[in-house]
């Protein structure tokens, strides 16, 4: 190659990449310094607090047992 040639190449592409970063930087812009408002949570600890017995009953149905509703009707 020539020394022209690379010559060429290289100002060919410093200009790409020029017109490139300001392209991008106008099409995406520039992040704004605004503070984000974060919720924080309670702290875990190892407390148990036992469930409200309304909600809770021992007395309750189980779903995990199977339960047929009706019989056989051809009895």
């Amino acid at each position: 190659m020539k020394q022209s040639e690379i010559a060429t190449i290289v100002l060919v592409a410093s200009i790409s990449v020029i017109s490139a970063f300001f392209i991008a930087n106008a099409a995406i812009g520039q992040p704004e310094g605004d503070n984000a408002k974060v919720r924080t949570t309670t702290e875990i600890t190892s407390d148990i607090v036992l469930p409200d017995q309304k909600i809770f009953n021992n007395n309750a149905i189980n779903p995990t047992i199977k339960v047929e509703i009706g019989g056989d009707k051809s009895q």
